[in-house]
């Protein structure tokens, strides 16, 4: 062992990584402390080794090739491009500058590593970083960006890619001129919001995310655009903004057009829910007017000939209860359906008409039902009152469907201007899926009726197991009903002439 080649001391304190390998065996017989700690092992470990542990892509054949270009010759040189592994897997270049030495009578082969941090290297490592950067940033839609807020209060843009001009409709020489451009490009509304945000990510040194409508003078027109970017606080107070700019005009045009739909759908889903409350209100006080009374008017006149049919007439008597009957049964028929078109409870008030609703559904499907109120009685106009009693008829109708429950209860309770109104059950509950089956058209309808009233309903799990939904709503105050309805009132002067006000 005392007779093995050892590096220099010199050599051993190199900045450099030096290897000194047999050149018959190929094996490892030192190695300097720059080579240690950039390979990550110890000196003992790396004695264990050759050249191809240390590089596991350097094929035999190819060793084989530059060590035959070297000369037997002591002082002969070859060069070596090598990716050498370190312990924690990672990979990095290395050229080796191979020479031939003998000592003791051994043949040597002497690895120095070329220093890549040359500034030639260091220039061309950064060219390439450079051209793979430019190649990103010219396939990346929208204008990538640097922003920076000094700390006496100015703001620069140190770098805008080439998309600055299609974005903005300016360019980047113009917005490095004059960063403030860009502030006004911005919407008077959005400003704040705006600054609001910037401020926000600066304290906090949080991701910026901003949206916001731009002038763009260059084509006369409004782009919204999407900010994101990275905040870093730099040493002299300033803070640097990477990010990227998109323009997301089409996508937020559209997202508009689907709200404006679905609130006209909604809209008209209230409005045919309306018109069809009022027909059932009509048929209703028809069948019970006109039809209830044409059959009164038929029970009074049998009553009156069954009173001269003929003493022991036995078959005519028998026809006449059989008439009689039909009538009743009529009239009970008459007097149901007009029940379920509308309910005259309901010119009670709610409270009334769901106090009786709740005791019908008891009678009906024989599940114990209590109603609760904390108001005896509640102000709503009619379309509210009906809306909240359809509501409670869908949820009591799935209740008995699907429910499997033997106690409900339903509770109306107004405070301060919010009125709540929970149906709780004890039954099998109702799992996700459910909510969100396409055929779920009484949760839908529910949900629609509770919307179109300006309020909200939600499905939870029951305090007893089970399923509670809950409806709450807020009422207009005494004078925002006073306002509204001025503001819906026909004006008196003539209307404007206008064909959009004509449609």
């Amino acid at each position: 062992m005392h007779d093995t080649p050892r590096l220099a001391h010199a050599m051993r304190a190199a900045a450099t990584e030096i290897y000194l390998y047999d050149a018959a065996s190929l094996q490892l017989l030192d190695v300097n402390d720059a080579a240690c700690g950039n390979l990550q092992y110890a000196r003992e470990q790396l004695l264990a080794m050759t050249p191809f542990t240390l590089a596991p892509q350097l094929e035999a054949q190819g060793m084989a090739a530059v060590l035959a270009a070297l000369d037997d010759a002591v002082g002969a040189q070859a060069q070596l491009h090598v990716q050498q592994r370190r312990r924690d897997g990672s990979l990095y270049s290395l050229s080796l500058q191979l020479s031939r030495a003998n000592r003791l009578g051994r043949a040597l082969i002497l690895a120095v590593a070329e220093d890549l941090r040359t500034p030639q290297a260091t220039a061309a490592a950064l060219a390439q970083v450079q051209s793979r950067f430019n190649a990103i940033v010219s396939n990346t839609p929208g204008l990538v960006y640097q922003f920076c807020l000094h700390a006496d209060g100015r703001a620069t843009f140190p770098y805008l890619s080439d998309g600055c001009l299609a974005l903005l409709g300016l360019s980047p020489a113009q917005l490095h001129a004059r960063p403030e451009l860009f502030y006004q490009l911005i919407l008077a509304d959005d400003r704040a919001a705006y600054l609001e945000s910037m401020q926000a990510s600066k304290t906090a040194l949080w991701s910026w995310n901003w949206e916001g409508r731009i002038w763009v003078d260059a084509w006369k027109d409004v782009k919204w655009i999407n900010l994101r970017s990275t905040p870093r606080a730099l040493a002299d107070g300033t803070v640097q903004w990477e990010g990227i700019m998109t323009n997301i005009t089409e996508s937020r045009l559209e997202q508009i057009e689907v709200r404006q739909s679905r609130a006209r759908l909604a809209e008209l889903t209230a409005h045919i829910d309306k018109v069809k409350e009022h027909e059932r209100t009509r048929l209703a006080r028809e069948l019970h007017d006109d039809l209830g009374g044409n059959l009164t008017a038929i029970k009074m006149a049998l009553a009156l000939l069954v009173r001269r049919l003929p003493q022991g007439n036995a078959l005519l008597q028998e026809k006449a209860e059989y008439v009689d009957t039909l009538v009743d049964r009529s009239i009970d028929a008459v007097h149901r359906i007009s029940l379920d078109l509308r309910p005259s409870m309901l010119d009670l008030g709610l409270v009334a008409a769901l106090d009786w609703q709740v005791e019908e559904f008891a009678r009906q499907a024989g599940i114990d039902c209590q109603f609760i109120s904390n108001r005896q009685h509640i102000e709503l106009d009619l379309d509210q009152a009906t809306s909240l009693f359809r509501i409670t008829q869908e949820a009591l109708t799935n209740i008995a469907k699907h429910a499997q429950a033997s106690r409900v209860t339903v509770r109306l309770a107004l405070q301060r201007q919010q009125l709540r109104l929970t149906i709780a059950d004890n039954g099998v509950g109702m799992r996700l899926s459910d909510r969100a089956k396409p055929q779920s058209f009484g949760i839908r309808g529910m949900a629609e009726r509770a919307s179109a009233l300006g309020g909200s309903l939600s499905l939870m799990d029951g305090p007893d197991g089970g399923t509670m939904l809950g409806i709450k709503i807020r009422l207009a105050t005494p004078r925002e009903a006073i306002i509204a309805a001025a503001a819906s009132a026909p004006a008196l002067s003539e209307p404007p002439q206008d064909p959009a006000w004509r449609e």
